[in-house]
């Protein structure tokens, strides 16, 4: 025994065992080791000395189910090359015991695990904090001298949240069940404790019931796939016939593995909208009868369930039917999202049922449809999960609420005492870019780095201490539209997932980013012997371009790297270490491109890193809004659009203002008369994303800020993605700069999503 624990030692019996073990309360002075656990436990102090195992068996007390461990060794046998042994006998030693004691630790899935001289401990709540001490336990395993050690240590920890989830559609790109076993291995070990399921959409029914044959040779398959991002025009396609679908048996399969590991999966069989796959097989059940396909484009469709033919309701009892056995979760997810209301209002029997059911209008036939499968599956033991849309119409009583277009819905469903988990898009999408580098491999839009899903908080300040007890977990979502292989899915998955789970897991007060950056590079290991593709971007070069006192623009670069130094040019050559080191923002004052590299020791590491300005007479000048920009398009600033950066085509880099419905009106103070030749801005037109380009764009100059003369319009905007408007006119006077875009209003008949508001994008306002 160590001298730093023979002050702690207190005898433990453990179902006949008896072994000295430290107490959990290790001394101040005990040092923190270069290592760490996620996520971050409650309480861990590391102590000096490790524990080498060399009886390679494992103790397990009354009670302790044999499944905890199944995990466990199999990850032992790949550091040790041999297997653990299992014994219920006092009478022979072990590394690991592990005791049930509900007493000595209280909280729900929490454990205590203490490391000495004589071996491990782990006590735990119950089956689930013992599993989840040996998570931690692999964690800290390392092999010296061909021999497998763990540092002492003394933990205790249990989760903040109840409910901690990662969502996969598996519609738009399918994976094979053994790299979703490997998945579930990965978030697993990371104390994730759901897994939500998307089987269903409109671009392909992935899972078997065998009521309906038909799903399987018509649903499950499309004919080809898009080539590149939905926003592309026009969309191209590979031609080739894409599906698959999971077995009965497979999900059975899939589902113990999961179970096992403590992971509870939750089905997603979408309704009443993403319906296209099933209606291409059964199209009776559609308000119009089809023909019908099943989608080879990303998106949102008209043609949904028939909310008015019970053979709907049927249809969908049935395929419950099926569903349920294979699951036994509290939970089925029912989706309610993103269900246009567009056939509903020209189809006889949505419009019967709305006048015989006396509802209002069709938001609350939504209401109805979901109301009518929770009574189901209420029927069947079963509660009801739909995305924050269910909430139009009215809540159905006992439903929990998804909260993913924003944290509003989750907000709104805990003040009417409903349960809600967080899963809004801007922060815990995975299928979002996680670095603005031109690099990038093609994702689905929007940018969510490691940090910005690490610092998310899933209860705001809006929810008093009663309400917030309804906010019952958080999850991270990753869509498969740009995820064509388990490759591509890891680099998207991991390492993010990584810091959800210590969202879902730790306090407030314990989390730190810095701190969670240490222990995932101590980590880096770990991910590459389990064979995860993580994407490693983490510590690249991230910006922020800021307006000085002076109203110039300033460049500031960061880099969480420790001990990294940044190097850069201003004239566009590659940065080495002969190149200037960043001290302190660098002021631009000149059109052209900066560029930097991280530096470790004198070598570089990562790409480089690169930004581009356009120096014109508006840099940092007062600007006017009329309507103010909306949703995720508002940067909270107008020096965004006189910074000399223009916005990507990904529109994810904070650059662009977007007017939803609203006309754009602003007004460029430029401080006093100066002659002006050109004026510009850039439109972006995107109509597949629902962003259109003005019906009418106008420039007007004026010297006093009364009396405007316009000196330039256009109408037509033809390029799909960045219109760079560029308007060479006479040379004229003026100090105010006025410019006006009419925004398309409702999307017409025929477009994708009409009837909705049409977004008007414009970024840079360029004077010369």
């Amino acid at each position: 025994m160590v001298k730093l624990f023979t002050s702690l030692l207190k005898p433990i019996k453990i179902a006949g065992f008896i072994l000295i073990c430290v107490a959990f309360a290790l001394p101040g002075k005990a040092q923190i080791a270069p290592q760490g656990i996620i996520p971050q436990p409650v309480e861990v102090k590391y102590g000096n000395g490790a524990y080498a195992f060399f009886e390679h068996r494992i103790g397990l007390s009354d009670g302790v189910s044999p499944d905890n461990i199944i995990f466990f060794k199999n990850y032992f046998r790949s550091l040790a090359g041999k297997d653990l042994s299992i014994s219920r006998s006092a009478l022979e030693i072990c590394d690991i015991y592990l005791k049930l004691d509900a007493n000595k630790v209280r909280e729900s899935e929490g454990y205590k695990l203490v490391v000495d001289s004589r071996g491990v401990v782990i006590i735990a709540h119950d089956q689930a904090g013992i599993f989840y001490g040996l998570q931690s336990l692999i964690q800290l395993l390392k092999v010296k001298d061909g021999k497998v050690e763990v540092q002492f240590c003394g933990i205790t920890d249990h989760p903040c949240f109840p409910y901690r989830g990662m969502h996969l559609d598996v519609s738009r790109h399918f994976f094979e069940p053994a790299a979703i076993k490997k998945w579930i291995d990965l978030l697993a070990l990371y104390k994730i404790n759901t897994f939500h399921w998307h089987l269903t959409d409109d671009q392909g029914w992935r899972i078997e019931i065998k009521k309906y044959p038909l799903l399987q040779s018509i649903s499950a398959y499309r004919d080809e796939t898009i080539i590149g991002h939905k926003k592309d025009s026009p969309h191209r396609f590979d031609g080739k016939r894409y599906g698959g679908y999971y077995t009965q048996d497979e999900v059975k399969e899939i589902v113990k593995y999961a179970t096992q590991r403590h992971i509870t999966v939750i089905p997603e069989i979408e309704m009443p909208g993403h319906a296209l796959a099933a209606l291409a097989a059964y199209p009776q059940l559609g308000c119009t009868g089809g023909p019908y396909k099943t989608a080879t484009y990303w998106g949102i469709f008209d043609d949904v369930y028939c909310a008015g033919n019970d053979e709907t309701f049927a249809f969908l009892q049935n395929v419950m039917d099926e569903v349920l056995p294979l699951f036994p979760s509290k939970y089925i997810h029912i989706g309610g999202d993103e269900c246009p209301k567009t056939k509903w209002k020209t189809c006889p029997k949505c419009q019967k049922r709305i006048k015989d059911e006396h509802l209002k209008d069709e938001k609350e036939l939504q209401s109805y449809f979901i109301g009518r499968m929770e009574k189901y599956l209420n029927s069947k033991g079963r509660q009801i999960i739909g995305w924050d849309e269910i909430l139009e119409g009215g809540l159905t009583p006992g439903a929990t609420v998804m909260s993913w277009t924003g944290e509003e819905g989750g907000i709104a469903a805990a003040k009417q005492h409903h349960d809600a988990i967080m899963t809004p898009e801007k922060y815990v999408y995975l299928d979002y870019y996680q670095s603005l580098y031109p690099a990038e491999p093609l994702a689905g839009g929007g940018y969510t780095p490691l940090s910005k899903v690490y610092n998310y908080e899933p209860i705001t300040s809006e929810l008093s201490g009663d309400e917030a007890q309804y906010i019952k977990g958080v999850q991270a979502n990753a869509w498969s539209e740009y995820m064509a292989s388990p490759a591509q899915a890891e680099r998207q998955l991991f390492p993010r997932m990584l810091a959800l789970a210590e969202v879902a897991w730790s306090s407030k007060q314990n989390k730190s980013y810095p701190g969670f950056l240490k222990r995932l590079r101590y980590q880096q290991p770990l991910l590459k012997k389990l064979n995860i593709d993580a994407a490693d971007v983490f510590d690249e070069i991230t910006d922020s371009v800021t307006e000085t006192a002076d109203h110039r623009v300033a460049l500031s670069l960061q880099t969480t790297l420790p001990g990294a130094e940044i190097f850069y040019s201003a004239d566009g050559s590659e940065p080495g270490l002969n190149a200037k080191q960043y001290n302190e923002p660098v002021i631009v004052d000149a059109t052209g491109t900066i560029k930097a590299s991280v530096f470790l020791n004198s070598k570089q590491v990562g790409r480089v890193y690169e930004k581009s300005f356009t120096i014109h007479k508006a840099i940092g000048k007062k600007i006017t809004l009329k309507n103010q920009p909306q949703g995720g398009f508002n940067p909270g600033n107008t020096f965004g659009l006189v910074n000399g950066v223009f916005g990507s085509g990904l529109y994810n880099d904070g650059q662009w203002y977007g007017f939803s419905g609203d006309d754009l009106e602003a007004v460029v103070d430029l401080g006093s008369v100066q002659s002006v030749s050109q004026l510009g801005i850039n439109i972006l037109k995107y109509h597949w994303q629902k962003m259109w380009e003005p019906t009418l764009l106008t420039f007007e100059i004026s010297a006093d800020g009364n009396n405007y003369t316009e000196v330039y319009r256009q109408t037509d905007f033809p390029d799909n993605g960045i219109n760079a408007v560029r308007a060479n006119i006479q040379t004229q006077q003026a100090r105010y700069i006025r410019v006006k875009g009419t925004n398309k209003g409702i999307i017409p008949p025929g477009e994708y999503i009409p009837g909705a508001k049409a977004w008007l994008m414009v970024d840079e306002i360029v004077i010369l």
